[in-house]
């Protein structure tokens, strides 16, 4: 790989690092809304300059999590269980297309790898310290498979553009069922995708169609609940606060919905 090939790799991998790191704290609750994210404190926290800590914050107001401050970093959004359900609404309308039309497109040596992965994960003890990345790591595979196969450009990038956001929900949501020693969703989740790629397999669109939204449905009703559990708490209730930013809290404007593009000052 060229040296300006690997650095350019190097940058956008800090970028979307940080970008997921923010994400996590805003939906664990360690980032509140209203708090003022400030650039300086942001870049020393990462180790990082100022350029891929502003270009983290533009991808996140790109996706409604934060507004953008004119010289002065950004600030959180509020993140409610309604604006969850209105971005599990538009994951179901886009993946659910771009599996119908990746049906007959994609490998099937691919999707037979998938399937041997899923087959394990449906029947491995929760326990083992490597069972949530292996499922984190298949589920990843799957729906960038159906992304990458879909034969459309644009549903590919927006679906690739959101992901993060979806994989943060994920995340955490999982994360909560380990706290609790509870990791049944996860394993609900391998034997959905299972079936997803089986609808594959068969090449049947209208049953691919059927087995996703049944999968972001599912997804929908643990993502509320886990989320919202942390953002929706008062910032004197929460545990594990970071200083991520500053702790002053900003006056907030009416916001888009988290999800949605917003405007840049």
């Amino acid at each position: 790989m060229p040296a300006s090939t690997a650095e350019t790799w190097d940058h956008g991998q800090r970028r979307l690092a940080i970008v997921d790191s923010l994400l996590r704290d805003v939906f664990l609750g360690r980032l509140y809304a209203g708090q003022h994210l400030v650039t300086r404190e942001l870049a020393e926290r990462f180790g990082v300059s100022h350029t891929p800590i502003r270009e983290a914050l533009i991808a996140l107001a790109g996706i409604g999590v934060v507004d953008l401050l004119p010289n002065r970093g950004a600030a959180v959004r509020h993140v409610t269980s309604r604006d969850i359900e209105e971005i599990c609404h538009v994951r179901r309308v886009l993946e659910c297309d771009a599996v119908r039309s990746a049906c007959g497109n994609v490998s099937l040596a691919e999707l037979g790898n998938l399937a041997r992965e899923l087959e394990s994960l449906t029947s491995a003890d929760p326990r083992d310290p490597c069972f949530v990345e292996r499922a984190r790591a298949t589920d990843n595979r799957l729906h960038d498979l159906i992304a990458a196969t879909c034969g459309n450009a644009f549903l590919g990038a927006e679906l690739t553009r959101l992901k993060f956001l979806f994989r943060a929900f994920r995340d955490v949501s999982w994360e909560h069922a380990e706290a609790g020693n509870c990791l049944g969703r996860v394993a609900e989740e391998a034997r959905e995708h299972l079936a997803i790629v089986t609808t594959l397999q068969a090449g049947s669109p209208a049953d691919a169609v059927r087995a996703m939204a049944l999968h972001i449905d599912a997804g929908c009703r643990y993502w509320t609940r886990a989320v919202a559990e942390g953002t929706e708490r008062p910032p004197a209730l929460r545990n594990g606060g970071t200083r991520s930013g500053s702790a002053r809290p900003t006056r907030q404007r009416p916001a888009a919905s988290v999800g949605a593009a917003a405007p840049v000052s």
